[in-house]
């Protein structure tokens, strides 16, 4: 039986802390993929502590070598987009342990040698995060490759009207703007 008064109101501070601080780090991991897909690299830095790490399958470094790297290889896209399911955050204190499933999509265009085609890879994001000056950040980051394809892109599939919104790779896209009324203007 739970009892009342002082007790119950201390547990149920300390789930909405809890729950709170799992929101604050699952923002983390969500602004982390926006920064990869706009190619907004002070966004993605944004996401880790300064002395983080992350292993990345062939890359194992720090930040500042992960965003250099990151800048390299998403020149060899037309466009990316990382879509994150599950995600578990599990809080002790001021750290925390996440797992995101990921399943992220890469399109590269045709070359001499090669036609269109997707680069499709589903894995997890095992996160160390932790709280320092009252900010959740990434401290050691290792991707979990589960599955990875390249699909074909067939020709004559569905083309947005020229009056369509496009994603950018850049802060020109829609999610940047002040107020999407005034973008729209």
């Amino acid at each position: 039986m739970i009892s009342t008064g002082t007790t119950t109101n201390e547990h149920n501070l300390a789930r909405v802390a809890r729950a709170v601080d799992q929101q604050e780090v699952r923002d983390v991991i969500y602004r982390y993929c926006r920064g990869i897909d706009r190619c907004d690299y002070d966004l993605v830095r944004s996401c880790y502590h300064p002395d983080a790490t992350d292993d990345h399958g062939d890359f194992r470094g720090g930040v500042e070598d992960f965003i250099a790297y990151v800048q390299k290889g998403l020149l060899r896209f037309e466009r990316t987009m990382h879509f994150i399911g599950n995600v578990l955050v599990e809080v002790d204190g001021d750290r925390a342990r996440s797992e995101s499933y990921i399943v992220a999509q890469h399109h590269l265009r045709a070359s001499s040698t090669k036609p269109e085609r997707d680069f499709v890879v589903g894995l997890r994001y095992v996160d160390d995060v932790e709280r320092r000056h009252h900010e959740w950040r990434i401290a050691a980051r290792v991707c979990v490759f589960e599955w990875s394809r390249i699909d074909p892109v067939a020709s004559g599939g569905w083309v947005p009207a020229d009056t369509a919104t496009l994603g950018r790779r850049d802060t020109g896209d829609p999610v940047y703007a002040a107020s999407i009324a005034d973008w729209l203007r």
